[in-house]
Parts: C-alpha cells; sequence; structure tokens
C-alpha cells in the first residue's frame, strides 16, 4: 500500500560537528585507553593460562622455540589424544607448528588485538566503498539522499591500515606461526618439517604478508579516491549534467569487480593464515559479508543520528526502513555463511577442517554460542517486526549488539589460532574497540563536515525524495 507522494523542500544543508558529538567522541577514546591500559596491566595474568591443546603429541626443537608433530610419536600418542579431544590432524596433514603458551611474549595479545581492531574498521571502509560503488551500478535511486555518509566513511580506510601495519610489523612472529617456521630453515626429513606450511610457502610468507595487503589497499583507496573527485564534480556541475554519473558507474563497476575478486586474498592472508593448516573456500566471502552488515549498521546509527540533529530533511522513514530491511536481511545471510561453513565440516570431519572448529567449540563454547546469539538470533527476533525497522531507538539497541558480535566475530577467527585455549574477551578487546571506535566517530565527523549533505546535483535526487518502500 503506497504512502502518496507530498512536496519536500530540497536545499543543501552543512553538518557541524557539535561540542557534545566531540565529547562524546572523546569519552569513547578515554574509555578505551583506560580498558586497554587495564588490560595491558593484567594480561600476564591471562597469559598463563595458554596451552597448545591442540597438538596431538609434542616434540621440542633444540633451540626451544616451537612445538611440532614429531614422526616418532605416530599414531599412539595421536590416537590417545583423539580419545580426548575427538577427531585430530595428525601427520598425515603434516605437523603442527605452534608456540607453547610460555613462549608467547606478554605483547603478543596487544599486536593481536591491534590486527582484530585495525582489520575491523579496514574492512568496514572498504566495504563502504562497495555500497557507494553498487548503488551506482545498480541505478539505485532511494539511496542518493544518504551517499555522503558512506562517502565519509571510507575515508578512514588509511588510519585504519596503519592500525593494521603496525600490528603486523611488530607481532608477526608471534600471531602467524608459519612466519615462525619460514624462520626455521626446515629441510625434509628433519623433526618438525611441515610440508603443508612449506606446500604454501609461494603465498604464506613474510614478503607476501605486507606486499599483498599494501597493493591491494593502495589501489581500492586510489579508486575510492577517484569515486569521490567524480562525486566533487557532480556537485560542482551544471544542473542536469549527467556526465560525472555515467562516469561513476563506469568506474564503480570497475572497482566492484576488482574489490570483489580480490578481498578474499586479503582475508586468506590477514586471518584464514592465523590457522594456516586450515581453509574455506567461503572465508573470504564471510569476512565480507560480517562487515558489510556492520557497515550498513554504523551508516544506520549515522543517518538516524542526522535526523535526530535536524539534517537530512529529505530523509524520512522509508529510508530507515530499507537500512532496517537490510541490516535483517544480511543478518540472515549471514547466519547462512555462519551455518553453511560450519555444517559442512562438522559433517565430514575431515581431521584438517575439524581442528579450527575443534579449539572454537569445545574450549570456546560460550564464546561461540555466543557469537551466533548476538550477530542472529537478537538482531533476526528485534528486527523481524516492520515497527522495529522504523524505530530509531530500536535500531540503536539492536544494532549497538550486531556490531559488538560482529567484532567478537573477528576475534573469535584470531584467538584460538594466536594463543590456543585459555584467552577471554575482557577489558583489553572492549577497551581497543571503544578507542579506534571513538576516532573513527571523530574522524567520520570530521569528513561529513568538508561538503553539503545533500547530493543536490545527483540525477535521482528526486526519486530519493519521494522515496516510497510500498507497505
Amino acid at each position: 500500500m503506497g504512502h502518496g507522494h507530498h512536496e519536500i523542500e530540497v536545499k543543501q544543508e552543512q553538518f557541524v560537528f557539535s561540542p557534545k558529538a566531540k565529547r562524546f567522541s572523546i569519552i569513547l577514546m578515554v574509555l578505551g585507553l583506560i580498558l586497554t591500559g587495564i588490560g595491558i596491566a593484567t594480561m600476564d595474568n591471562h597469559s598463563e593460562n595458554h596451552n597448545s591443546t591442540t597438538v596431538a603429541a609434542a616434540s621440542h626443537e633444540t633451540h626451544g622455540e616451537a612445538t611440532v608433530h614429531g614422526e616418532e610419536h605416530g599414531t599412539a600418542a595421536s590416537a590417545s589424544h583423539e580419545e580426548e579431544h575427538g577427531n585430530v590432524p595428525n601427520e598425515k596433514f603434516g605437523p603442527r607448528v605452534v608456540f607453547h603458551h610460555q613462549d608467547k611474549p606478554a605483547s603478543t595479545r596487544i599486536w593481536a588485538n591491534m590486527l582484530i581492531v585495525g582489520y575491523f574498521f579496514l574492512m568496514i571502509s572498504l566495504t563502504a566503498v562497495m555500497w557507494y560503488a553498487i548503488q551506482y551500478v545498480a541505478n539505485a535511486g532511494w539511496s542518493s539522499s544518504i551517499k555522503r555518509v558512506p562517502e565519509a566513511i571510507m575515508t578512514f580506510i588509511p588510519v585504519a591500515f596503519v592500525i593494521l601495519m603496525i600490528a603486523l610489523f611488530m607481532g608477526k612472529n608471534e600471531i602467524y606461526h608459519w612466519v615462525h617456521y619460514e624462520h626455521l630453515g626446515l629441510k625434509p626429513g628433519d623433526a618438525g618439517y611441515d610440508k603443508v606450511l612449506v606446500g604454501k610457502s609461494g603465498f604464506l610468507n613474510s614478503n607476501m604478508l605486507f606486499i599483498f595487503p599494501t597493493v591491494l589497499v593502495v589501489i581500492w583507496y586510489v579508486m575510492m579516491r577517484k569515486l569521490r573527485s567524480l562525486s566533487v564534480a557532480e556537485d560542482n556541475a551544471t544542473k542536469g549534467d549527467s556526465s560525472f554519473f555515467k562516469k561513476s558507474i563506469s568506474f564503480s563497476a570497475g572497482f566492484a569487480v576488482l574489490f570483489g575478486f580480490t578481498i578474499s586474498v586479503v582475508a586468506w592472508l590477514l586471518i584464514m593464515s592465523v590457522d594456516a593448516h586450515w581453509y574455506s573456500t567461503i572465508f573470504g566471502f564471510y569476512n565480507f559479508v560480517t562487515h558489510w552488515v556492520t557497515m550498513i549498521t554504523i551508516m544506520a546509527f549515522i543517518v538516524a543520528y542526522l535526523k535526530k540533529e535536524g539534517y537530512l530533511g529529505i530523509v524520512t522513514n522509508e529510508h530507515m526502513h530499507d537500512l532496517g530491511k537490510f541490516m535483517f536481511a544480511f543478518t540472515v545471510f549471514w547466519a547462512y555463511l555462519w551455518l553453511s561453513q560450519y555444517l559442512l565440516i562438522w559433517y565430514a570431519q575431515i581431521p584438517e577442517e575439524m581442528a579450527y572448529y575443534q579449539i572454537r567449540f569445545e574450549d570456546y563454547k560460550a564464546n561461540f554460542l555466543g557469537n551466533f546469539f548476538m550477530c542472529f538470533c537478537i538482531p533476526f527476533l528485534g528486527l523481524l517486526m516492520r515497527s522495529a525497522k522504523r524505530n530509531r531507538y530500536v535500531l540503536a539497541i539492536i544494532g549497538s549488539i550486531m556490531i559488538i558480535g560482529h567484532y567478537h566475530d573477528v576475534w573469535l577467527m584470531v584467538t584460538p589460532g594466536v594463543f590456543g585455549t585459555g584467552m577471554t574477551f575482557g577489558f583489553m578487546e572492549i577497551g581497543m574497540l571503544l578507542l579506534v571506535g571513538g576516532i573513527f566517530m571523530w574522524w567520520v565527523f570530521t569528513a561529513l563536515t568538508k561538503r553539503g549533505l545533500i547530493a543536490v546535483n545527483h540525477p535521482f535526487l528526486e526519486e530519493s525524495v519521494h522515496h516510497d518502500v510500498g507497505v
């Protein structure tokens, strides 16, 4: 049932980053610093709990740096451990090189969490570019009234990338056991020789760890800057000039194809390789979707805030309804991918695949189940009703849970592979999320002040002004 059209005056608006919003972002940063400091001060207590229970049988290297599957331990040790922990990898799939908990410097937790938070916000910023590109490729008119929001979010790419690179530079040896193995220089026949890691060494090596992400992020960033420059040119063009709009469509199509094919490479290299013997054919796409739905949630937050402050006069409940529907729809899609990845591996019980879920389900069960609860159950039930998708207070509550849940999702991808068992989602994890979240808020809101909030020369703006979901 349509709602009919009514006249809405289209006029340019200039966002002002209010002192109240600035204080809130500073509070987030300060609180994040405090919680991170508490986490750092207490992390030695946590690190004593780490152990490598995922290793079936262990033998020490002469220099005491690594633990491996050794041939001399054979099937007997694997069989006895299998009775305790189920279907585990064995020498058939290559030995495991895993740090003992006492060999992990306490600082590893800092670098691992910097990796998580940097990757999380980098992917959010990149998926904002993807959102922006898809709107052009799809000739979507409804979203033209809120296009400044993803344009502001995508400017955070370099900040998040710097955080990520610091984590890789400082902590790569402790985060990725294949980096440590690379330095051992083992030959076939040596105790601890790992044919799986050797087979992947063309991709999993220290040079690729820095070169691949840097090259791809630079390419994506340059393309993002081009899209923004076309948007600026469109703003300054004469009324009715659609040439820059058409160029944006072509360039967006190129970005969407390139990003769609290459984002998995970054996910494989930075996140999946934490568990280097494990692999999933949908891991890259799963990573994209978990950040995609998070980005849409953040975008809905910003639009709702701008409306509350009296901006975006052309944005109505119809637009908020659509953002709420996207949050709901991709929550369901995330759950589909989550279950597909888990169920097939659980059903097949292939040892080298089972290892990934075994430690997460057996030793991180509360996190594992809580992750599904925060990322699917709560948002699915909370956003099921039509009225909930139009209520900014409901969106704020459900959206906050979703953001924390998907951040925790990335944490669960990384932490068990780095530390083994015994880690908790504690002060440092929450602190770093709040700290970088506060920086993100300040950065994005500052970006919003640089240009008018309304894309007055966008050819589909009139369609967006009269957008009606029809129900």
